[in-house]
């Protein structure tokens, strides 16, 4: 069965509302920009807040449906312990256990020495599909989202 919310484990229903400077795609980890909107994370391994791009639900979008320049992003400000359904990088190979950080474009992979994230509670092999399969950009779609428990 499919997972189809990014929100798996949700302790603490803090959630903002805020207009999208780019594309992001629901289960990026996301920043605030010094307008006021949010943007995927940018810097690999850095400092970062639990906010996660989710699903706009409320006008029947899913976890594979973009946000635009100018949306209204829907928020999840996540808290040490809940679980979400984070995207991964592109080639990604996680094991259940790995440490997870950022990788400087809003996805996560496998911790290097930077800022830990979370800790992957599922395995999830990216490495060795088609190019360009991780997205709904052509061919068969995989889905490169992982179970990550934020620490």
């Amino acid at each position: 069965m499919a997972t189809e919310t990014i929100k798996l484990k949700n302790y603490t229903n803090v959630f903002v509302e805020a207009e999208a400077a780019a594309t992001i795609t629901p289960g990026m980890l996301v920043e605030w920009t010094s307008t006021g909107k949010v943007q995927k994370h940018s810097t690999a391994a850095g400092n970062h807040a639990f906010m996660f791009a989710i699903e706009d639900e409320l006008q029947g979008k899913g976890i594979n449906d973009n946000y635009v320049a100018g949306d209204r992003v829907q928020v999840w400000i996540a808290g040490r312990g809940d679980v979400v359904y984070a995207r991964l990088a592109d080639e990604a190979a996680i094991a259940i256990g790995d440490y997870l950080e950022s990788n400087g474009e809003g996805l996560l992979q496998e911790y290097t020495s930077g800022k830990v994230v979370g800790v992957a509670i599922e395995a999830k092999d990216l490495s060795t599909l088609p190019e360009g399969s991780e997205s709904s950009a052509g061919g068969k779609y995989y889905n490169p989202r992982v179970k990550v428990q934020l620490i």
